[in-house]
């Protein structure tokens, strides 16, 4: 296999940006596709999927070429050397890759794989609260699956086309998906594409949305006509697909901190054929108790620390510490406590997170049920999703009811 050297330069450009400046890898990844109009599919991908491999093993190689953070230009090319030799390429001879020790590369490679944190390419910190919160053999288990690349899933915008339609659609357009069992929904690609590019998400048949975050909105039992309250709503993946179940009918408002996210939103609603969505932003407590008892289904899609979703955002491995753990825990209480007042008596409340963690999961429901506002509550059931066992992303959600 050969390297091309504007394709490699890219790559270098790229990690650069992730590692030294602190950019997002998904941000970067879409500037660096952009590079050159004359690259093909087969370059952009190499492009793409080498960044975001050499991001979710950086400790490993690293380790591998014997270089520390900050990275320099040098020590970005010697990372990227101990990629090259690991995955099979032939060492090309450029100035920046003279020299690339082959035999070292692949005897560290078996030396340092006995240490799992390295292995599995993780800070120790992470390693070790994985262990002390799942267990050795789960966390085991959980992190080798979290460090797999994620599968592309779609979500059947059902205002617009039914699954089997949109299946046929993509077929023709050369995209092959499948169906996801228990999932009516869901579409899983059974090859990577850039599928923003197709008509058929142009029109607003379908948002991509992971298998397991497609599972959240079914869980609040949504009807037409009633009114639920999204609080943490982002850009609305999750509200989109609440607008859905209720066939555009009744009140969906969208709350969040940010206007530019619900700006986001509000393009989404429209490609999405989407009508039934007020936007409102957080801007202080009044906003909140103007909501107190009225909605019949509140979600709260909590601020967490996302180690369900490592797969899918591996950058987030080298950018999250431990004290924002700390802190986001007291926030998803403070936001439980707050926002469960905007349901009404007798109706229904969800809380979910992208984290794998027991802290921010059932230990914050089992926390909330002893204070003031939890006593209003009964709990009804919840899912605890792990990327291992489901091969999607790791979630939880728990399903409270209001005491009429």
């Amino acid at each position: 296999m050969r390297l091309h050297r504007n394709l490699v330069y890219t790559t270098i450009d790229s990690l650069n940006a992730i590692f030294n400046e602190g950019e997002y890898a998904d941000k970067v990844v879409a500037r660096a596709l952009k590079k050159d109009k004359r690259w093909g599919s087969a370059d952009r991908k190499f492009v793409a999927e080498t960044i975001y491999e050499i991001v979710r093993w950086k400790r490993l190689y690293a380790e591998i070429a014997e270089v520390k953070e900050p990275f320099t230009r040098e020590n970005l090319w010697r990372i990227f050397a101990a990629w090259a030799v690991l995955r099979g390429y032939t060492i090309p001879d450029w100035n920046q890759l003279q020299g690339t020790p082959e035999r070292k590369i692949k005897g560290r490679f078996d030396e340092l794989s006995k240490h799992r944190a390295i292995k599995e390419s993780i800070p120790d910190w992470m390693d070790e609260l994985g262990v002390k919160e799942l267990g050795e053999e789960t966390w085991k288990k959980e992190i080798k699956a979290q460090n797999e690349q994620a599968k592309v899933i779609l979500r059947v915008n059902t205002l617009k086309i039914t699954p089997e339609k949109l299946h046929s659609r993509l077929m023709d357009a050369n995209i092959e998906t499948e169906f996801i069992k228990n999932q009516s929904q869901a579409l899983v690609l059974k090859e990577r594409a850039n599928v923003f590019l197709t008509q058929e998400f142009k029109d607003g048949l379908f948002e991509v949305q992971d298998a397991s975050s497609q599972l959240v909105a079914p869980l609040l039992d949504v009807k037409p006509g009633m009114r639920v309250v999204d609080t943490c709503a982002g850009a609305g993946g999750k509200t989109l697909h609440l607008a859905a179940m209720m066939e555009n009918k009744g009140q969906l408002i969208a709350l969040d901190l940010y206007e530019s996210k619900l700006n986001q939103l509000k393009l989404r609603a429209r490609r999405n054929g989407v009508h039934n969505i007020e936007t409102r932003v957080i801007e202080n407590s009044k906003t909140i108790k103007k909501l107190h008892e009225k909605a019949d289904r509140v979600l709260i899609d909590a601020p967490c620390s996302g180690l369900g979703v490592l797969k899918r955002n591996p950058d987030s491995k080298w950018k999250l510490q431990p004290e924002f753990i700390d802190n986001i825990k007291k926030v998803q209480a403070e936001v439980l406590e707050n926002y469960s007042k905007i349901v009404k008596p007798g109706g229904k409340l969800v809380y979910a997170t992208c984290s794998i963690l027991p802290s921010e999961n059932q230990e914050q429901i089992k926390r909330f049920l002893t204070t003031e506002s939890g006593k209003n509550f009964t709990f009804v059931e919840d899912h605890k999703i792990l990327a291992h066992e489901s091969g999607f992303d790791g979630f939880y959600m728990a399903l409270l009811e209001r005491k009429a």
